[in-house]
């Protein structure tokens, strides 16, 4: 049985919300102070989430940094509060 185009776009989409959910989950994480850094891997998209995960970051003092995995793709992603204390 093939997957169609709508189907397969419907998975992906379901997938870039849940890692954009996770890692903003551990952006209000350590904005908070509930840790100092938490890395999210395992992503899929993460290259695709990367720029607005850093732009949620920047603006609750929070950096977010990419982690690469050996084919190039950013494969995780390393939360940390912008001015470790």
């Amino acid at each position: 049985m093939k997957t169609s185009m709508a189907t397969r776009d419907a998975v992906a989409r379901r997938t870039v919300d849940r890692e954009l959910a996770i890692v903003h989950g551990a952006i209000a994480l350590v904005a908070e102070g509930g840790s100092s850094r938490v890395t999210c891997g395992g992503l899929r998209f993460g290259s695709q989430i990367l720029a607005g995960a850093q732009a949620a970051g920047h603006d609750c003092g929070v950096r977010v940094s990419a982690l690469w995995s050996l084919d190039e793709r950013v494969s995780a992603l390393a939360i940390e509060r912008a001015d470790p204390r």
